[in-house]
């Protein structure tokens, strides 16, 4: 079995949909993860915001206005009476609980029920869209089988026999449809695994059942070796490996969420990324039998703050090192960078929920610098110290722009770069010759 996990592009607009159908109905037995279409989650999230703060009178406003959107949806994508009809009753249903919510909401719980609608209105319209066409397929609810533990971690045993016991009931249907993003944790409450984590259910998914390959759909043409954006004449990437994927999708490739990476590495699941929009193009193939020769692409991080904590009594001596990393577990603040020299210890963040608090606690072993508006760098490939050259090649490239931070050595597949957001587009071309 194949997961085929569609984005919110991919099933933005009707004919977007009618497209992804001709790509799921290929005769082959295969798992459709669906997000919400596209612009839905921010405007639940809006409504989610506005009952959070009891302004009920503006979250119905959007309510209502998301709820037009789809009553043209379920229009324009069926054609008989009947199914619209099933479609209207879909958007009714749906739009009934979260105008409920908006006005009863009680716990913070709820907030996440309205989020989980864009994915389980997108499933549903998915499903009867197939019935009127005479196409067969199983609808199942991902909160029935993902659930978080109690470190909000996907529990992967009982992911697997709750699916396992749902796939088994399942005969002669090729098409399974089930939600993105959504799930419940520990408590059996609906929840969800952020933004941007329809990827990381199609790896959940896929490694639990060891599908034969993971299939994400977006629209482009797989990972650019720059970020087409910022770049012109940016190319495809044919082949990569997980370690090299996921430098890149944590350092910036938007087409893919950095989560989703691990659990197809571990079971050795390749995962492939596609365009709907172009679906002959052969995409991205990511696995463990690839490893680049050369550099091969970059990738560039925003809304980086980078910390600078001085001090000539404390650096060197014993333990030094535990007790400024053990500030940010404390606060569960990751670190991207870092780098050390006898007076002082720098390092990068790109969550500052948690930074007054982690400063002041800085303070009581050094004198705290902190600069934002910072931007990391990450060219990936074959950056191994083994390969002569290579730094002088990157600082070529870059020797007329200032250079905060360096961190080189750690791992085979990056070097990382940290310098002011101003400068990032000019770095981005500047590499993007040595690609």
């Amino acid at each position: 079995m194949k997961i085929y996990k569609f984005g919110g592009t991919s099933v933005g607009t009707v004919e977007r949909i009618q497209n992804l159908t001709k790509i799921v109905n290929n005769g082959e037995q295969n798992l459709v993860i669906l997000s919400a279409m596209a612009g839905t989650t921010n405007m639940l999230e809006e409504i989610a915001y506005y009952t959070d703060i009891c302004n009920k009178s503006k979250a119905l406003f959007i309510s209502k206005e998301l709820r037009k959107q789809y009553n043209k949806t379920v229009e324009q994508l069926y054609s008989s009476h009947k199914y619209r009809l099933l479609g209207e009753s879909i958007i009714e249903s749906h739009f009934t609980t979260i105008n409920n919510i908006i006005n009863h909401a009680i716990a913070p719980d709820s907030l996440k029920t309205i989020l989980a609608q864009g994915e389980l209105i997108s499933t549903s319209l998915f499903h009867i869209y197939l019935k009127e066409l005479n196409i067969k397929s199983v609808l199942l609810n991902s909160t029935d089988f993902i659930k978080l533990n109690k470190d909000e971690e996907p529990d992967y045993l009982d992911i697997q026999i709750r699916l396992a016991e749902q796939l088994s009931q399942i005969e002669n249907t090729n098409i399974i449809i089930t939600q993105g993003y959504i799930c419940t944790d520990h408590r059996g409450y609906i929840s969800n695994l952020k933004r941007g984590r329809s990827d990381y259910t199609a790896a959940i998914i896929g490694a639990v059942i060891k599908a034969e390959e993971i299939q994400i759909w977006t629209d482009i043409d797989g990972l650019h070796n720059n970020d087409p954006r910022y770049v012109e004449n940016t190319k495809p990437i044919r082949e990569i490996s997980f370690d090299e994927a996921a430098e890149l999708a944590y350092f910036g490739a938007k087409i893919l969420h950095p989560s989703s990476i691990k659990p197809a590495q571990v079971n050795n699941i390749p995962v492939r990324l596609k365009n709907t929009l172009n679906k002959e193009d052969k995409g991205t193939l990511i696995s463990e039998k690839t490893k680049s020769d050369n550099i091969i692409a970059v990738a560039s991080k925003d809304n980086i703050t980078s910390l600078r904590i001085q001090s000539t009594d404390m650096l060197l001596a014993y333990g030094f090192l535990k007790k400024i990393f053990e500030i940010f577990e404390r606060y569960k603040t990751p670190i991207d960078l870092i780098a050390t020299s006898e007076v002082s210890v720098s390092l990068t963040i790109d969550d500052t929920s948690k930074l007054d608090k982690i400063v002041k606690e800085l303070e009581k072993y050094g004198i705290v610098n902190i600069e934002d508006k910072q931007s990391i760098i990450c060219i990936v490939g074959n950056c191994s110290n083994e390969k002569n050259g290579i730094l002088a090649t990157v600082f070529r490239q870059l020797e007329s722009l200032p250079i905060k931070t360096v961190s080189y050595g750690g791992n085979t597949n990056n070097i990382s770069i940290l310098l002011d957001t101003m400068h990032k587009i000019e770095a981005l071309n500047l590499l993007n010759s040595i690609l």
